[in-house]
């Protein structure tokens, strides 16, 4: 609650006189005005995703001034450079021992639970969770793991239930493969976001460390967890094993992922990577543009809510807007629009603002993604180009 507090009082505090300090750390076309450039030439303020996906041109003139001011250097097959810098970084961020560069958060949470399960069979994982419904069956089809699922809808499990699913095992299983971890996503990207309560995860560790179960957390998005909660990544960290964070979902990479833990865990993972395929005999440009994005997110981050409270504040002096958070959420909000023409909305905000939005949904409620690209314009620009968009799609509608 302490750190919830402190959290609270710095968004109130901080302000925006701290973003001219944080604008050198935003691409370098961000920081232009509209005096100084034209407003077809202005980046997107993109209310979807976690981060800034760069394009091909935007990611190369990036790099071009990290080689020019020298803070590129190559590895050779992860070993060294960039890679081995950005490396230390995370695991000085997650409080780990060590850290790894794979190719893909796939492949990190993958190898992490067949690491820590070693020969026992079953993983417990939320039902919503990334390793269970999007990694194509890998678990079971390549690592001979059985992912065994809690919590149905929600978005977590609680340390009750994952007792109560343990306990009830030799009641309905004749024969013992044993259970070799357990798997937490946090946030949850198919709950749109929705977090696991940090004194829920401190339970479930408890639990955990008395049955001896090893606890891995894909902590792709944990940044977002750690800015809307209040509490850091290492926090959230210390009571894994193991942490998958992603590169490119925030951080500008194209690709790639970072995994970190202990020095005994970590030091494996190389010679699995191969084993899997997953050795690649460059890693620079990725992690290059992930080190460089790193400085000064957590910051960034912080000056995104802080523009997003203002914009929340803005936006419902429209007629028929109304803005919600995800209950128990972090960076996903709800924002329900007034009777219009969605596809002109839409449309208008991109082409005439430079403002990306999703499309509404069926009763005009559009999920607004708080991300570093708010910073690109004022609040009140953005308030302009909703007010201006919105009014056009009405009056559209009503023909």
């Amino acid at each position: 609650m302490e750190k919830a507090n402190h959290r609270r009082v710095f968004l109130k505090s901080a302000g925006a006189a701290m973003l001219p300090a944080l604008l050198p750390a935003l691409p370098a076309w961000a920081a232009n005005s509209e005096n100084t450039i034209a407003a077809t030439q202005q980046p997107y303020v993109k209310f979807y995703g976690d981060g800034d996906m760069l394009e091909p041109e935007e990611y190369l003139q990036v790099l071009n001034e990290l080689q020019a001011a020298g803070k590129i250097e190559r590895d050779r097959y992860g070993a060294g450079g960039s890679v081995e810098a950005l490396e230390k970084e995370m695991a000085r961020i997650t409080g780990k021992e060590k850290a790894i560069f794979l190719p893909s958060g796939t492949l990190a949470n993958q190898l992490a639970i067949s690491l820590l399960s070693g020969s026992n069979t079953k993983v417990y994982v939320q039902d919503l969770s990334h390793v269970y419904r999007d990694e194509a069956d890998a678990a079971q089809t390549v690592f001979s793991k059985r992912l065994m699922p809690l919590g149905g809808e929600k978005a977590f499990f609680t340390a009750a239930e994952l007792k109560a699913a343990i306990d009830k095992l030799p009641e309905q299983e004749v024969f013992s493969s044993g259970i070799g971890a357990v798997s937490i996503e946090n946030p949850v990207r198919r709950a749109n976001g929705q977090l696991v309560p940090l004194e829920e995860i401190k339970a479930i560790s408890a639990y955990c460390k008395e049955k001896q179960l090893p606890l891995h957390l894909d902590g792709a998005r944990i940044f977002m967890t750690a800015a809307w909660s209040g509490h850091s990544v290492a926090t959230y960290a210390r009571y894994f094993d193991t942490v998958y964070i992603s590169l490119y979902k925030y951080l500008g990479a194209s690709s790639g992922a970072v995994l970190c833990g202990s020095q005994a865990h970590i030091s494996q993972v190389s010679h699995l990577m191969k084993i899997h395929g997953g050795t690649m005999y460059g890693n620079w440009t990725n992690a290059a543009m992930a080190l460089h994005r790193l400085d000064g997110f957590e910051n960034r981050l912080q000056q995104a809510i802080l523009a997003f409270g203002k914009i929340s504040e803005l936006l419902p002096k429209i007629p028929g807007f109304a803005v919600q958070p995800i209950p128990g959420g972090t960076n996903i909000y709800t924002l329900q629009l007034p009777a219009l023409d969605a596809q002109i909305f839409q449309e208008e905000m991109r082409d005439q603002y430079r403002i990306r939005l999703p499309r509404p949904d069926e009763k005009n409620r559009v999920l607004l993604t708080v991300n570093e690209t708010l910073l690109y314009r004022t609040p009140e620009e953005i308030y302009t180009a909703f007010s201006n968009s919105v009014k056009k799609a009405t009056k559209a509608a009503r023909r």
